[in-house]
């Protein structure tokens, strides 16, 4: 009866563990998507009849500081996932939390190189996401840099938030 429970504990671990590997990846497709589409947005030599195309986004900083929040929150969560899998159920709210801050960090850099409309609105709520992110995280930081470095990036990302606000 024992050995049931525990191949069943394992599986499902093993389960979760793939569900929200996978996801992370997403959110790095998502983030990676979104630069390599600056980046390769290069026929400049063409009149748009717009305004300052070529030009950096003019929220480049909040763009730079969620891709930041974006690839250490990555290295966060595997790290969670790894320590979780280990059974340090500590490490669960930490996961949380960068799982929330993942997607929304993607969505500001997405709202930011569209200068888009409602921009200010969701930066005080991503604001408010990594906030939380970076509280969770600071519980860790001591024991591990993963924790550290995505807090800390974290609040970069607040602070840029904040100057849009």
């Amino acid at each position: 009866m024992t050995d049931s429970i525990e191949t069943t504990d394992q599986t499902s671990a093993v389960n979760r563990r793939a569900i929200l590997a996978a996801l992370a990846a997403s959110g790095t497709a998502l983030a990676t998507g979104a630069a390599s589409a600056q980046e390769g947005h290069d026929h400049h030599h063409m009149d748009h009849g717009g305004g300052n195309h070529g030009a950096p986004p003019a929220h480049l900083a909040l763009i730079n500081a969620a891709f930041d929040c974006i690839k250490k929150g990555e290295i966060c969560a595997n790290h969670c996932i790894d320590l979780l899998g280990d059974g340090d159920k500590a490490m669960k709210d930490c996961l949380r939390s960068v799982s929330t801050m993942l997607p929304a960090c993607a969505a500001l850099a997405r709202l930011g190189a569209l200068d888009a409309k409602r921009l200010k609105e969701f930066a005080k709520v991503c604001a408010d996401i990594c906030s939380d992110c970076q509280a969770e995280c600071k519980k860790h930081a001591e024991h591990h840099a993963e924790c550290k470095a995505c807090g800390e990036a974290c609040g970069v990302c607040v602070d840029e938030c904040k100057k849009l606000i």
